[in-house]
């Protein structure tokens, strides 16, 4: 198997809430959950922090307990990963650090998979691809969000629309009336979509975080077809490049209605023939 990786922060003078681990038997790509500036978290760690984490302690799970299933060892990660934030940690706050999720898992014959969030897995199955994830709707929190889109960027009135959209998403997750995340709750590892595949029966994989996803899910660059030929050809760095150079051809969001103009942005794509 050929493994490449490419990882970008929004910003240079930003610490990216992206995360990327793995071995040889195993993947994690989490996509740290960022917040407005003003917004509350009851944490004094943040989200970069809880991110890496709980990477490196689903990974460990992952390689050391095969005979856990995927959603379980997400779950005892968590777990973990919340029993090291100390007294002064809120846990129970709605915006205690989170993370969407991707993990790969070589087990035998397949590959078994997990994702828990608006992270995506693309599978290549010689031709037939398939995308996995983002598959939790939240009516409630997609009007408001095209509420604040519909502002210009910049301006008092979609800074409080975002902050009221965030603020709606955070209360209703990992409640059962929205989304599920990975935060402080172990039980959100059994809403993560699981699966696996027979390596036999695939030719390559990738695994996105939201900010590299808008390739083909918000700018429409290319269909997943196209990306998966991308990657194979030119590699991640080049997928990224390209998602930069539409950020920036339309930094006013208003071709692509978008909440930020650029975001922390994560690729790796493993070719296996």
């Amino acid at each position: 198997m050929r493994v490449e990786m490419a990882g970008e922060a929004q910003r240079p003078d930003r610490v990216s809430e992206d995360y990327t681990v793995m071995t040889p038997e195993a993947l994690v790509l989490l996509d740290g959950s960022s917040s407005p500036a003003a917004m509350e978290s009851g944490c004094e760690h943040g989200t970069a922090w809880y991110a890496r984490r709980l990477g490196a302690h689903l990974l460990a799970r992952l390689v050391d307990r095969p005979d856990r299933t995927m959603a379980q060892c997400l779950g005892d990660a968590i777990a973990e990963t919340a029993s090291l934030h100390g007294a002064r940690c809120d846990l129970a706050h709605p915006n205690t650090p989170a993370a969407m999720v991707v993990a790969v898992r070589h087990h035998g014959p397949v590959l078994q998979y997990l994702v828990l969030g608006d992270s995506l897995l693309v599978l290549d199955r010689f031709g037939t691809v398939e995308v996995i994830g983002d598959n939790q709707p939240f009516p409630a929190g997609e009007a408001l969000r095209r509420e604040v889109h519909a502002m210009p960027p910049g301006t008092p009135e979609r800074a409080a629309l975002h902050m009221r959209y965030a603020l709606a998403v955070r209360a209703a997750r990992n409640t059962g009336r929205g989304p599920w995340i990975a935060a402080a709750l172990p039980k959100a590892a059994d809403h993560a979509q699981t699966g696996s595949v027979a390596l036999a029966e695939l030719r390559s994989f990738a695994a996105l975080t939201d900010g590299s996803s808008r390739y083909v899910e918000r700018f429409d660059l290319g269909s997943w077809p196209d990306a998966m030929t991308l990657l194979e050809r030119q590699g991640p760095a080049e997928l990224l490049r390209r998602v930069r150079e539409a950020e920036a051809g339309d930094a006013s969001c208003t071709r692509w209605p978008r909440g930020k103009a650029r975001d922390d942005a994560t690729v790796v794509y493993a070719r296996l023939r």
